[in-house]
């Protein structure tokens, strides 16, 4: 799992940062996500690694402008690229769809491949043969939610050397041996196929939290997370703005991430007033945050962050 950050500002772009964009790419499969879309985003992806082609599902959190102008954008420019047909998924509140209906109405844009809306709810919104996401409601004076994204356990390594030296042929025989079956050998052997499959691999789990002033659902839904990707607009003096545009402190976001069991925070969705040149900028909110959370990192457009894999429980 690959998060890169495409956007880290709030609300309008500065110099140096875009607005809120920020995708995944899942292990083993060319598939890329986007959560959230700010004007820009597909700019953001020109200058980075990523495919358009591969963009399989977007996940928007709010429908504030700066988490939301650059989706027909980025559509509309996908439709453009030669032979791309494969559809893409976009999850959000409702309105979302009829947002996206009228623009592309009005513009007379006919995107060459399918879309499919589905208006976030509560709960689960998603399951894939190697995740599941789940959304949760945020505090932030409109319908927004944060997601999180689950990796389902993975079987444990088939040990191919293991069962050549037991004389098993390969064939049909391994797979039903990988699903941890007992098979009967021509010979009269019994082979139990938990015998040659290692531990099983835990999945990793990655949320995202737009725009939200502290909440308990936060907390609900990170729980024991790799990674915690949350908002964090102002610094804990600025808290009155924060409570009165219902946005984060660096310090609400590391109140969250301690008591979800998170193992890392990544801040991001940063007002403009804490800019490296202004007399209080972003390493005081970071440090702020490391007070309370200490595997606090702050986000910046086109930081890459790779989550490894969990290692499988001793016995």
């Amino acid at each position: 799992m690959k998060i890169t950050f495409l956007g880290t500002s709030a609300g309008a772009p500065t110099r140096r940062r875009n607005v809120t964009s920020i995708a995944l790419q899942l292990d083993q499969q060319s598939k890329l996500w986007l959560f959230d879309c700010g004007e820009g985003t597909q700019h953001q992806v020109l200058r980075s690694p990523l495919r358009l082609s591969q963009l399989d599902k977007i996940f928007i959190t709010h429908l504030h402008g700066d988490h939301l102008f650059g989706l027909v954008g980025l559509l509309a420019s996908r439709s453009l690229q030669d032979s791309i047909e494969s559809p893409v998924t976009i999850y959000g509140p409702q309105g979302l769809s009829e947002y996206i209906r009228v623009s592309l109405e009005i513009s007379r844009t006919r995107l060459q491949y399918p879309i499919h809306i589905e208006i976030t709810k509560p709960g689960q919104i998603c399951d894939t043969e190697m995740v599941e996401v789940f959304a949760a409601p945020m505090s932030h004076g409109i319908t927004a939610f944060g997601y999180a994204v689950s990796e389902k356990t993975q079987p444990g390594r088939f040990e191919v050397e293991r069962a050549k030296e037991l004389g098993i042929p390969e064939g049909p025989l391994y797979g039903q041996l990988k699903r941890g079956e007992t098979v009967t050998l021509l010979d009269g052997r019994e082979i139990d196929g938990k015998s040659l499959v290692g531990a099983e691999k835990p999945g990793r789990k990655i949320v995202f939290c737009g725009d939200t002033t502290f909440t308990p659902n936060a907390i609900e839904l990170s729980r024991d997370c790799d990674l915690l990707i949350h908002e964090a607009t102002y610094m804990h003096a600025d808290k009155p703005l924060a409570l009165r545009a219902n946005h984060s402190t660096a310090i609400m976001a590391a109140e969250v991430a301690l008591q979800a069991g998170a193992k890392m925070l990544a801040l991001t969705h940063f007002s403009a007033r804490y800019e490296a040149d202004t007399a209080q900028g972003l390493p005081e909110l970071l440090a702020e945050a490391q007070s309370v959370f200490p595997n606090t990192y702050l986000a910046h457009d086109f930081w890459t962050v790779t989550v490894p894999r969990r290692e499988p429980p001793t016995a």
